[in-house]
């Protein structure tokens, strides 16, 4: 008999152990995560109880805000002005999905939440409000990036590399956040539905192409080779590399061959404007897997990017043991090929570092946060993510990418007084008639940049290119950009853009 309740104590005294072990665990360990959940019933109903903070965008429009439902009471839904143009970065605040992207990111202000007492009264009576947060977002910009686009799967990124402003930052598919915010269960649920179920691309509304989704970079990555060259080798700036049409791949029976079939050979300097894939694959082989490894890394690959959005994806270039016995991989990563991947986010930053000699930002969407009274409680202050090369080093890629906008891949896509420096990338990625993912990533001016642009449009025809395809979509971002900044009115219709 005693061992019986010796051994029921035993079994009483281990569920005990268990229950606080896991009571310990829900109220440390992942009290912050439940809290900020969005299956969190919590913060739903608080969000329908009270009015949530207002999002602004840079220049004061209304991104959203909570508008009482007449139903009696205090009830609240959310509404979203600008609808689908900002919906894949702002997110969305449903009653029974609770808070995504954005909404999420800052519920913490959003929502509401005792206020710092301003008098006596309120030290014994606490006040309960919600504070506003205002982004780096510019409207005028993210409709350029929306109609250049044209309804095409892909992203556009425009930041400020100064300071990691997020300017514009589009995608499509994108989706309409109003019946999310439907208090109708079935109304939401239909949405929810629709806007998870991937399109014939692969890609999901209720997604973020420009963060979330990866794409070979193609020739664009050559900005990257070259700076494994500058920090690593520098005396291969001056090696001339032969002109071929087709280079055999070292241990193996493959072979590499220009786009279309051209022959072209040179200095880094004099391959870079016609985007030689012969020459930068032997400048890959000679730079070796382990340098152009650590080029990558030192440009945040293989690390998610630090941006105020959740679901951010890491980019990837291989590690250097990848390349011990796989020479030809070196070559085909050397041009972005093989198993290197990037975001539109990542391609931008890697633009900017350059243009903003050598120095990545850490990029970002707040701007400020105000509270109910309009003071300013919290502004973002700019720090600095990656340092990859020294101003001396990033002076001796800048000229070589404005010369890619001037007589290389992307002559003609850029008024003079522009002063752009791009690279093109054309990534094969299959052997449909759909097979290449299309880039162009630019800064402007090359001079000072205050813009760095990246486009990308995977899933396009064999027939083309990232210069014919990325191209004009570059083209009104970088002079929209740049008219926005000069306080001018831009519109697509009379640009070279396309109306």
């Amino acid at each position: 008999m005693s061992r019986r309740l010796s051994i029921l104590a035993s079994v009483i005294l281990l569920l005990f152990v268990v229950v606080a072990a896991q009571s310990a665990n829900l109220q440390f360990f992942r009290a912050k995560a439940l809290d900020a959940s969005p299956l969190n019933p919590r913060i739903s109903e608080a969000s329908s109880n009270a009015p949530r903070g207002k999002v602004f965008a840079a220049d004061g429009t209304v991104l959203a805000a909570s508008v009482p439902t007449g139903q009696g009471g205090n009830v609240y839904r959310r509404v979203y002005p600008l609808g689908s143009l900002t919906s894949s970065l702002v997110g969305f605040t449903s009653p029974f999905y609770g808070n995504w992207y954005l909404e999420a990111e800052y519920n913490t202000y959003l929502s509401s939440h005792a206020q710092p007492p301003q008098s006596l009264a309120q030290v014994l009576s606490p006040t309960s409000a919600a504070d506003n947060v205002t982004l780096t977002l510019q409207p005028a910009l993210q409709r350029v990036a929306q109609r250049a686009l044209a309804g095409r799967d892909g992203a556009a990124v425009v930041l400020d590399p100064k300071n990691g402003n997020i300017l514009a930052m589009y995608s499509n598919p994108t989706y309409n956040p109003v019946p999310l915010t439907s208090p109708i269960d079935a109304v939401a649920k239909v949405a929810w539905t629709k806007d998870n179920t991937k399109d014939a691309e692969g890609f999901p509304p209720l997604g973020l192409v420009a963060t979330e989704q990866t794409f070979p970079p193609g020739s664009t990555f050559k900005v990257i080779t070259t700076s494994a060259v500058i920090v690593s080798k520098p005396q291969l700036l001056t090696k001339v590399y032969r002109s071929a049409v087709t280079i055999s791949l070292p241990n193996s029976n493959k072979t590499l061959s220009n786009y279309a079939f051209g022959k072209c050979g040179g200095t880094i300097a004099e391959m870079l404007p016609p985007s030689c894939d012969t020459g930068f694959a032997l400048v890959g082989l000679d730079v070796g897997g382990t340098d152009l490894s650590l080029a990558a890394d030192s440009f945040g690959y293989d690390e998610i990017p630090p941006i105020d959005l959740p679901g951010a994806v890491a980019s990837n270039f291989p590690p250097a043991s990848f390349f011990t016995s796989n020479l030809p991989g070196v070559a085909y990563s050397a041009i972005g090929q093989q198993d290197v991947r990037t975001s539109a986010l990542q391609n931008a930053l890697v633009a900017g570092a350059v243009g903003n000699l050598g120095v990545m930002m850490t990029p970002h969407l707040l701007n400020y946060v105000t509270g109910p009274d309009g003071t300013i409680i919290k502004r973002y202050k700019p720090t600095v993510w990656k340092t990859p090369l020294t101003p001396a080093q990033s002076s001796q890629i800048i000229p070589l990418m404005v010369n890619v906008a001037l007589f290389g891949t992307a002559a003609g896509y850029f008024p003079a007084a522009d002063n752009v420096a791009a690279k093109t990338g054309t990534a094969q990625v299959g052997n449909s008639a759909k097979n290449t993912d299309d880039w162009m990533i630019a800064f402007a001016p090359a001079s000072d940049p205050t813009i760095a642009v990246a486009v990308v449009l995977p899933f396009q025809a064999t027939s083309k290119t990232g210069a014919l395809v990325a191209g004009p979509v570059m083209t009104c971002l970088v002079e929209g950009a740049l008219a926005i900044q000069a306080g001018q009115k831009f519109t697509m219709t009379g640009s070279t853009c396309p109306s």
